[in-house]
């Protein structure tokens, strides 16, 4: 079992991983970073993620690259094997193939089915049915700085979500840091990642830097344009609003998905209210052409 101090390095060498995905990203490098020997940091990258390094990088990097051949038309399939680290345009195809049985360029144009694995949830199968006559809200366009976080990295998008979130507010009152500005960070889509297999990270944003590492680390979500969408209602309903605002909105919007995550600010959080209902203010990264 990893100890605390160690789990702190690899969460130094995830961040590493999403903060540009076009990165070499090397063992080496990246064993440098989580300051151990390759040997070793690849054996205890296994322990802590349940993935190897190699298959780690190449699956998230696979779905922003399925991201972005959904929501940026325009853009070149050569420019985002690019932007997903693979410098050759005939090995992305072939694990792009591999990884979702359909070439990049069927991916984009053809007719996707509409069964989604989270569909295959009861719970978010009836937010969809539900929401599904609510018209779409309409975002705001805004700016914003750099935020200043601490978090808890938790796979699968599920109610076990509800324990991250349980030990940052023991963290905050231990800290004794207001428990205010809660903030989940979006790494995987499930529209195509299977929930168990999604990435979320639970935040709290700070004003004041954090003396300590352990089970809770810090670090900075970027800032930049954001369309700021803001959605209410109850556990189930909130993957569907996302699908339909990249579907409905961003894919019309003339603008592309920005390469940093998007991510939920919370002023009701659906992991630990009572009543498990949401109100939020989800931001969508976005850049022009």
């Amino acid at each position: 079992m990893p100890s605390v101090a160690q789990q702190a390095r690899i969460n130094d060498v995830l961040h590493c991983i999403h903060r540009d995905l076009s990165a070499p990203l090397t063992g080496a490098g990246l064993a440098r970073v989580a300051a151990y020997s390759e040997q070793h940091f690849h054996r205890l990258f296994q322990q802590v993620t349940g993935e190897s390094l190699h298959r780690y990088i190449r699956r998230v990097r696979l779905e922003h690259a399925a991201n972005l051949l959904m929501f940026e038309p325009l853009t070149p399939v050569r420019d985002i094997a690019l932007k997903c680290g693979y410098n050759s345009l005939a090995s992305f195809t072939r694990v792009f193939s591999e990884q979702f049985e359909i070439s990049p360029g069927r991916w984009r144009h053809q007719e996707r089915s509409q069964h989604i694995p989270y569909m295959s949830d009861p719970e978010v199968a009836a937010g969809a049915e539900r929401i599904a006559p609510l018209p779409l809200p309409q975002p705001d366009l805004i700016e914003l700085e750099d935020q200043p976080v601490v978090y808890i990295r938790h796979q699968g998008y599920n109610r076990s979500i509800r324990s991250a979130w349980q030990i940052l507010q023991a963290w905050a009152a231990a800290e004794q840091r207001p428990f205010v500005a809660q903030i989940g960070l979006h790494h995987s889509n499930p529209a195509w990642t299977p929930l168990e297999r999604c990435r979320y990270v639970a935040c709290l944003g700070v004003d004041s830097p954090v003396p300590r590492r352990g089970v809770v680390n810090a670090m900075v979500i970027p800032g930049g344009l954001h369309a700021r969408f803001r959605f209410s209602g109850q556990y189930g309903d909130l993957l569907p609003w996302i699908t339909r605002l990249q579907n409905e909105w961003l894919a019309g919007s003339g603008l592309k998905t920005g390469a940093t995550p998007a991510f939920a600010k919370y002023q009701r959080n659906q992991f630990i209210d009572p009543e498990e209902r949401f109100e939020l203010e989800y931001y969508q990264p976005v850049t022009l052409y």
